[in-house]
C-alpha cells in the first residue's frame, strides 16, 4: 500500500511552507542559532522524520558528513545524468502510477525508497530490490548518492526523459508544486506547466558530469 506522508509539523515540506508564507528577503531564520537567513540558504534533514530545517552556513557545516548526527546537511549539487540507462520495461517494473518520482537510500529504513508526488502529497511506493539492483548495475552513479540527502529524480512526463541527481529538498519542493497546482483527476494543464518550469529551472542550476555548468 502506498504511504502518504502527513501534513504535520514533521512533514518534510514544513520548512518550505514557512518560507512561502514569509515575504521579506531576510525573514527566514536559522532553526539552530536563530540568525537571519538570505532567500538562498542551506537545509538540514532529520532522517527518521524527513523533517527539513533551514540553517545558516556555519550551523549547516557542522553536520556535513556526520552520518550519526541528528541532522544531515542537504548538499546543493545538481547533476543532469545524460547517460542514465532506463528502459521502458525497467520503468514499468517499478510499478509507479505516474511518470514522475524520486529515489533515495533511507538510513533509518536501510533500503531505497521511491516517492512520487500526488495531490495528497509525497506518496511512498513499494520498490523491489531486484528492480533497483538492475538499475544500479547499469548506472554506477546510483551508488554515489549520499544517503537521506540526495536522490535520483526521474521525469518521464510526455516526451521528457530527465534523470537528475538532486538534493532531497528540491525533490520535496516538487511534491509541493504538484500538491498546490493539481486540479481534477488528471491534474489539469497548469500543474504540468509548473512541473516543466521547475525541471527547466533545476537544469539551469545543474553541474553536468565533468564539472561544467549547464
Amino acid at each position: 500500500m502506498p504511504t502518504v506522508f502527513s501534513s504535520s509539523s514533521t512533514h518534510p515540506l514544513a520548512a518550505l511552507r514557512r518560507l512561502v508564507r514569509r515575504t521579506g528577503p531576510n525573514s527566514e531564520r536559522c532553526e539552530l542559532c536563530g540568525i537571519e537567513l538570505p532567500p538562498e540558504h542551506d537545509h538540514l534533514i532529520e532522517p527518521p522524520t524527513r523533517k527539513l530545517a533551514c540553517a545558516c552556513s556555519a550551523c549547516a557545516i557542522l553536520f556535513a558528513g556526520q552520518a550519526s548526527a541528528r541532522y544531515r546537511r542537504v548538499p546543493r549539487r545538481i547533476e543532469v545524468l545524460a547517460d542514465f540507462q532506463l528502459t521502458d520495461e525497467q520503468w514499468e517494473s517499478l510499478h509507479l502510477p505516474i511518470n514522475l518520482a524520486f529515489f533515495f537510500f533511507s538510513s533509518p529504513a536501510q533500503r531505497v525508497i521511491a516517492i512520487y508526488p500526488s495531490p495528497a502529497g509525497a506518496t511512498e511506493s513499494l520498490l523491489t530490490l531486484e528492480a533497483w539492483a538492475d538499475l544500479a548495475a547499469a548506472n554506477p552513479v546510483l551508488g554515489e548518492l549520499e544517503p537521506d540527502v540526495e536522490a535520483l529524480l526521474v521525469n518521464r512526463v510526455g516526451p521528457i526523459r530527465d534523470f537528475i541527481r538532486a538534493p532531497i529538498d528540491e525533490c520535496f519542493k516538487l511534491v509541493g508544486i504538484v500538491r498546490t497546482h493539481w486540479r481534477g483527476l488528471s491534474g489539469g494543464t497548469e500543474v504540468w506547466k509548473e512541473i516543466n518550469r521547475f525541471s527547466e529551472h533545476l537544469k539551469q542550476r545543474t553541474v553536468r558530469l565533468g564539472g561544467t555548468r549547464a
